[in-house]
This record gives C-alpha cells, sequence and structure tokens, in this order.
C-alpha cells in the first residue's frame, strides 16, 4: 500500500450532507433491516473490517465479474436499471443517506436483480480499501450541486474524491456525469482532466442505456439543461 494511500485512510474527514430524511415507513425499516448486510459488500463495514485492510473485489460476487460504481445512487432508479440492463455486472451503489439506500432496497426487491452490493456509507471509505485498477465503470449522477462558492470544494469533483477514484478505476474504465448545474460542469471539466481521466463526450443527450431519474425530472420542471459528460481513465 502507497504512502498517499495510508494518508488516506488515516486523516480526520468531514462529511457534508444529510444521513438521514424524513421517517421511514415500515415497510422501509423492514428492508434496511432484513436485506442490508446481506447486500453490503464482503469485508468493507468497519465490523468486518476494523483495520481496514484492503478486500479482493472479486469476493463482491462470486464469479468475479466486471465492477461498476455508483457514487450517491439517490432513491436508486438508475442502479437498479443498470443492474436489469447488464445482469453480467456486478454494481456496488454507494449513498451515505439512509432515505436514498431504503428506497432502494425496495426496489431491488420489487426487481429481483442479484447483480448489486450496497455500501451505504461515504465512497471514499470504500475508496480506502479498494486495490488499484479493480473498477470497470463508474457513475456520477446528480450529485449535490453545493451551489455556494465557498462550498464547491465539498463537491465530488475534486482531487479528495476525484484521485482515490482514479486509482481505483482501469485504465480505460469509463466515467460518466450528469448534472444540470452549468457551474458544476465547468469544474469538473477542470478538474477531472487533471485526476487523470480525458474527456470523451458532452452532451445535452443522454448516454443510450440511461434512465430518467427523479433528480432529472426535476431539473426538466424548473428549466435547467441537462449536461452528460463521459470521461476515460487514462
Amino acid at each position: 500500500m502507497s504512502d498517499d494511500h495510508t494518508k488516506t485512510i488515516t486523516e480526520r474527514r468531514n462529511f457534508y450532507g444529510r444521513h438521514r430524511g424524513k421517517t421511514l415507513r415500515a415497510s422501509q425499516k423492514t428492508y434496511l433491516e432484513e436485506d442490508l448486510e446481506a447486500l453490503r459488500p464482503a469485508g468493507t463495514s468497519q465490523a468486518d473490517n476494523p483495520d481496514r485492510h484492503v478486500v479482493d473485489p472479486a469476493g463482491f460476487f462470486a464469479d468475479g465479474r466486471p465492477l461498476w460504481l455508483e457514487v450517491g445512487f439517490g432513491g436508486g432508479e438508475h442502479l437498479v436499471h443498470m443492474a436489469a440492463r447488464y445482469p453480467e455486472v456486478g454494481i456496488i451503489g454507494c449513498e451515505p443517506y439512509v432515505n436514498g439506500v431504503a428506497m432502494l432496497l425496495g426496489k431491488i426487491r420489487a426487481a429481483g436483480v442479484e447483480n448489486l452490493c450496497v455500501h451505504p456509507e461515504d465512497v471514499r471509505a470504500l475508496f480506502d480499501i479498494l486495490p488499484d485498477a479493480c473498477i470497470d465503470k463508474a457513475f456520477l449522477n446528480y450529485p449535490d450541486p453545493w451551489p455556494k462558492a465557498r462550498h464547491h470544494r465539498r463537491r465530488f469533483v475534486t482531487p479528495n474524491h476525484l484521485l482515490p477514484l482514479a486509482r481505483v478505476m482501469k485504465p480505460g474504465a469509463e466515467f460518466r456525469v450528469a448534472t444540470d448545474i452549468c457551474d458544476y460542469v465547468r469544474q469538473a471539466l477542470e478538474e477531472v482532466p487533471v485526476a487523470g481521466f480525458d474527456l470523451v463526450s458532452q452532451s445535452a443527450t443522454p448516454w443510450e442505456d440511461w434512465i430518467s431519474t427523479r433528480y432529472e425530472q426535476k431539473a426538466i420542471r424548473e428549466g435547467r439543461p441537462q449536461h452528460y459528460l463521459t470521461f476515460r481513465r487514462r
């Protein structure tokens, strides 16, 4: 393990954002109680891996299939859609917002998909214990915009997040970013290439396998243009 990786693990982090929202429905509490632990990637929780040793992601899914990552899956629409469309891959969804996790678990039950893992924490905690070059594709869909200038450092498209992401992605792996915030696009175009990615495309039209999420629908209702960026890990 590199010194930089060790430093990432040991440094004290701030988390900005909500962990909880409205009171969960009884069914959502049931999903969390009955389904969540079985869907966590093996060896990634603090209880299972208190010393934060690097894990072998081949153990997340029995057959060592290609591994995709969605950062901040919101209500889980895109995550479940992609899992159903690509049953041959394994997808990890990271989301510290408990209400979003509960929503996802309900969608997983309804869809019956079996190629998903759920990491209900800050994605940086997962980056800490993943080995280099293990992720084949990553998604960042409608992330928190942190619109105030003094909060831009909290955005995902900053070195604090992008450098660990680049480390765990394979050379040639695709990183997709969807947002309705023009200034987020500006920052992504500035910061993502510096972290080790090349811009492949920038469009107002989504990817062919995209599913519209509630966040995108809100942006459309409020008249904000959508932006779909594709990067590739060098």
